[in-house]
């Protein structure tokens, strides 16, 4: 597929598949989809591919892996509709949001390192007037109240209930829970792996099992971060082919 792709020579979908290991489907999905520019036709209607749509996939290919299959078919469905400006703002926000993650990590790494010690055995601080209700909880973390709900039902959170209304009322110690549950599984953690965790918190025995998801959740940030490099290099060279 290399030589072909470099010497002009028409290409079918098996040849753009085979370089990256995808059917031939999948490279017809990509074009309905406008991650590839639309296949020339042979007098019998079969596709034929070009460089440009070699190009087209490699960029693909490689902004998944820092963007994510959904931003990066936005991407590519912008460049190919000839609007550019749209595809860099989209490269941007997954930049942004790629900072806003790793300040978000050395906030729980800071909260971690400030928490005061507490027993398993001590109850939940009584909510005074600094309590909140799941609604504006939910819209402060930018989540579902059903995403709230399901937490507690897997034992993430622990709100009371208001006993003249039977609302919940999530404390002090509920919202650090709520915010470092979410905060984990935006680092990818599953609820079973993060209910542990939650758990040592609570009973302040120890910050190993914290230690290492964050280990690893710097590990994901730097990743990602090398692979939208990676990205923009093959997108670049897709933008000056594609003119």
């Amino acid at each position: 597929m290399g030589r072909n792709s470099q010497n002009g020579e028409r290409l079918r979908p098996v040849d753009l598949a085979r370089g990256h290991g995808l059917s031939t489907q999948a490279v017809r999905n990509y074009e309905e989809a406008g991650i590839l520019p639309a296949a020339g036709r042979t007098p019998h209607g079969y596709r034929t591919y070009t460089s440009l749509h070699a190009g087209a996939l490699r960029a693909f290919v490689a902004l998944v892996p820092g963007h994510g299959h959904r931003t990066a078919t936005s991407i590519m469905r912008a460049v190919n509709e000839g609007a550019a400006d749209e595809a860099l703002r989209l490269i941007d926000e997954s930049h942004a949001q790629l900072l806003d993650d790793r300040r978000t990590l050395r906030a729980v790494e800071r909260a971690l390192r400030d928490l005061e010690p507490t027993t398993a055995s001590e109850p939940a601080a009584v909510s005074g007037p600094g309590g909140t209700f799941i609604g504006p909880l939910a819209e402060k973390l930018g989540i579902r109240p059903a995403t709230l709900r399901t937490w507690e039902r897997a034992g993430l959170v622990r709100p009371r209930r208001d006993p003249r209304t039977g609302y919940r009322v999530y404390d002090e110690a509920d919202v650090r829970d709520a915010r470092l549950t979410h905060q984990l599984r935006r680092g990818g953690y599953l609820l079973e792996q993060i209910a542990p965790l939650i758990a040592q918190v609570r009973a302040a025995g120890g910050l190993e099992p914290l230690e290492a998801a964050l280990s690893d959740w710097h590990g994901r940030l730097s990743a990602r971060g090398r692979a939208m490099l990676t990205g923009a290099a093959e997108l670049e060279a897709y933008l000056r082919k594609h003119g």
